[in-house]
């Protein structure tokens, strides 16, 4: 008697929602991974979406979010302009879908609670991109917080200055508009690194900025520059600057000083290149490498950017995946991304009103260095 072999489970089936630049760093992340298999692919550009679908040799292109869950997914990859994720992450959830978003979760606060809520609701994963926080400089600098190394941050320091050409805003409709972009350098290029300060810091009390536009008035009408003091429910405080006005770019460092006195930092440059441990000031000894190797080209193309993302974005989908198979919850969730979110946007109101914006009172069992000002 032939004893028979256990059933084959079925493949994760995942469908990308938008066919832009971005979706080639999802397609290529989830087809990269075993017991995974893109079913199809959807825009609201229905050309495009045959296009993509052929390149990728996907059977299905749909016009609409509600025809491509229709193809009993498991997954659907959230690949659309920002203010658009709610509406695709509401579908979603209705129909028992699990999400994984591109950043920003939304553009407004409001929106990314209602995405969170309908997913708790619906029982089903909210995982939001953040692929920077796999970068293993980003996880040694968090791991040296968590074991004492660093201890508990009480200064941070997170500088974002970035080139882009006014081409880069001109040949897409929606770039630079409050209605389609949901903001500037702080919406698109920031918030990746908002988080990882975050992600150091903690819980944010009180955030006081100014935002500007300098260099890019003619092509849009949200901000290319922006300065922020951050303050925390621990006490600690950071800075913020971020500029897409800068030519030649200088990339990013995000600098962490902990209770210990000792500090860390990382460095992005070019942009789309790995973070490196730039600075290591642990136990009475600096270990340092050049921020800025002369060597490099500093001003590097989007599509370079995001193909150099790749191997972080698969990290992340493997994550996503590994949640759905053990019932655990991704590593970034809807509720983290929020956070980042959360940050940007004050600084926006605080700019707008020339006052700080406060979100909790100070936590009473923290150990400010000075008396916060009323």
């Amino acid at each position: 008697m032939t004893t028979p072999s256990p059933a084959t489970p079925r493949p994760l089936r995942v469908g990308i929602a938008g066919c832009g630049a971005i979706s080639h760093n999802h397609l290529t992340a989830f087809r990269s991974l075993d017991g995974v298999e893109v079913v199809g692919v959807c825009d609201i550009d229905p050309h495009r979406a045959e296009a993509t679908a052929r390149e990728w040799g996907i059977r299905h292109a749909a016009g609409t979010v509600d025809a491509l869950l229709a193809l009993d997914l498991d997954i659907v990859s959230v690949c659309t302009p920002h203010p658009t994720h709610e509406e695709v992450v509401l579908q979603a959830a209705a129909a028992g879908v699990h999400v994984l978003c591109e950043k920003p979760i939304a553009v407004e606060l409001a929106s990314a609670e209602r995405m969170v809520q309908a997913c708790d609701e619906a029982g089903v994963k909210l995982g939001v991109l953040f692929q920077r926080r796999f970068w293993p400089a980003a996880q040694r600098i968090r791991a040296a917080i968590d074991d004492g190394t660093l201890g508990r941050p009480i200064l941070g320091q997170c500088s974002v200055m970035l080139h882009r050409d006014p081409e880069y805003y001109s040949r897409d409709a929606w770039r630079g508009t409050w209605a389609n972009d949901g903001g500037g350098v702080l919406m698109t290029q920031a918030i990746h690194y908002i988080d990882l300060l975050q992600w150091f810091m903690g819980d944010v009390a009180e955030v006081y900025g100014r935002i500007n536009t300098y260099k890019h008035g003619e092509h849009i009408e949200v901000e290319d520059s922006a300065t922020a003091v951050i303050t925390f429910t621990s006490g600690a405080m950071a800075t913020l600057e971020a500029s897409t006005a800068v030519s030649p770019s200088l990339g990013v460092q995000v600098r962490i000083t902990g209770e210990t006195g000792a500090s860390a930092s990382l460095t992005e440059f070019p942009e789309g290149s790995d973070g490196r441990v730039d600075l290591w000031a642990v136990s009475g000894k600096v270990s340092t490498e050049p921020a800025h190797p002369g060597d490099a080209e500093p001003n590097v193309p989007l599509a370079t950017i995001n193909g150099q993302l790749i191997p972080h974005h698969t990290t992340q989908v493997r994550d996503f995946v590994r949640a759905l198979g053990d019932g655990g919850e991704p590593t970034i969730t809807g509720r983290d991304a929020t956070k980042a979110l959360r940050i940007l946007l004050a600084v926006y109101e605080s700019s707008r009103t020339g006052s700080p914006v406060r979100f909790t009172p100070l936590s009473e069992s923290a150990q400010p260095l000075a008396q916060v000002g009323g």
